[in-house]
């Protein structure tokens, strides 16, 4: 499918810009879009529910306000969590992934975000009662009329991956990794998206390190800041080169919302990690050698 020549590996995860976090003006959402591009993010992950509904269309209007060309920068978004709020009628928090709902979902998302497509949309969660073959279909059928042009799955285990791959050969996994959260590693979800050719994207990339007092925090506090010093990087930008050194490709997604972090994170896109120093990095979270 058609993608931009030159998307940031890196993403601007927005969960935090609305009433979930900062609760941004419009003003301060155009200066932080431009801030992202400045220093080479001009990726943005979005939901459905994000601010309870509203992160979108916050993003939206600063977007069209601030005078940014939609062609230079890729759109994330999800469906399929449903909740209640003030914005719906629900009465207990649930998953649908029923083809009306998706559409449902996909149109208002882009009536919010104020585009006529999404660069990619992801299944927010896997639901029990997913069906794949109308999911699949109603995701093509999406993708015809051009409202969407990536397809993906978020905190699918691979059985689900598979599950829908063999229906629509998707492009994306969004998921939780990091050195602190290294499950993904041994539990088949990175092998099972590079055997599939699906992208990975890394939510709380930077997992528990921060704002954390932990044995495991302790172990890693005495390793990885005299290592960010050997590479010239941020503690946080070493931990983001760590996931960077993996094979699958993984495509962090940023929370922080300062740019004096987007900036650091970038530099660790170009840092090459030693071999042992991975080992010794990984080590120090596990709190025990490798077998």
């Amino acid at each position: 499918m058609p993608q931009h020549t030159s998307t940031s590996r890196l993403i601007a995860g927005t969960m935090s810009w609305g009433p979930w976090g900062q609760n941004w003006s419009t003003p301060q959402t155009i200066q932080a879009i431009a801030d992202c591009i400045e220093v080479g993010i001009n990726r943005f992950d979005h939901a459905a529910i994000y601010g309870g509904y509203t992160t979108e269309a916050q993003f939206g209007k600063a977007f069209v306000e601030g005078g940014f060309h939609r062609e230079t920068v890729e759109i994330i978004s999800k469906c399929g969590i449903q909740y209640p709020s003030d914005k719906n009628v629900y009465t207990i928090k649930h998953y649908d992934y029923s083809p009306t709902e998706i559409r449902r979902s996909v149109e208002q998302s882009l009536r919010n975000l104020q585009t006529d497509y999404l660069d990619v949309l992801l299944l927010h969660r896997p639901s029990p009662l997913l069906d794949a073959k109308p999911v699949a279909e109603i995701l093509n059928i999406l993708m015809a009329e051009g409202k969407i042009r990536e397809v993906g799955v978020s905190n699918f285990t691979p059985s689900q991956m598979a599950l829908l791959h063999q229906e629509l050969p998707f492009t994306f996994h969004q998921l939780e990794v990091s050195l602190t959260h290294d499950a993904p590693l041994l539990n088949g979800d990175l092998d099972t998206a590079q055997r599939l050719h699906i992208q990975t994207m890394a939510w709380k990339p930077l997992g528990s390190y921060f704002g954390e007092s932990t044995e495991q925090q302790a172990r890693l506090r005495a390793v990885v800041p005299p290592m960010a010093e050997k590479y010239g990087l941020t503690e946080d930008a070493l931990l983001l080169a760590w996931l960077l050194r993996h094979p699958a490709q993984i495509q962090p997604v940023l929370g922080t919302t300062q740019k004096a972090r987007w900036q650091a994170a970038t530099k660790a896109v170009s840092a090459e990690l030693a071999l042992e120093d991975w080992f010794t990095l990984w080590t120090a979270s596990m709190g025990h050698a490798v077998p």
